[in-house]
């Protein structure tokens, strides 16, 4: 089922799934990151790709931070809609690439940072939470 959130600026339907994924989001401290996998498996629901669709339309973004989420083998993943940056982007001539970047500098203003090809230079930051 799903519930009505309004405001003043929208009126969305957010899934119970969509409300644990952003609950479970929200405890993930600034300077760490986890896996969209990893959040399925700590909620024991949903997969990789689900969460992934909740981040993408997460309309409490200023309060979630989605940018902390990165694939299961490390790489940077999604942000905004675009998967990867660079040569690696995807997702068609609408995917740039510069969404990623722009996660990029975002965790790296955090302290997280990524090699040249998008992948997680340190893994001591990687947050494994269970719900």
């Amino acid at each position: 089922h799903a519930l009505r959130f309004l405001t003043p600026w929208f009126s969305q339907c957010v899934t119970r799934h969509q409300w644990a994924v952003y609950d479970f989001t929200r405890t993930i401290t600034c300077g760490r990151v986890t896996t969209y996998k990893d959040i399925c498996i700590a909620l024991g629901q949903g997969s990789p790709r689900s969460v992934g669709s909740a981040l993408r339309n997460n309309p409490f973004s200023s309060f979630v931070p989605c940018h902390r989420i990165i694939a299961s083998n490390l790489y940077i993943g999604g942000f905004s809609g675009e998967w990867g940056t660079g040569a690696n982007a995807r997702g068609g001539q609408k995917n740039t690439g510069l969404q990623c970047n722009r996660k990029m500098e975002m965790l790296a203003k955090e302290g997280v940072t990524f090699s040249v090809d998008g992948y997680l230079a340190d893994e001591s930051l990687l947050w494994i939470g269970r719900g």
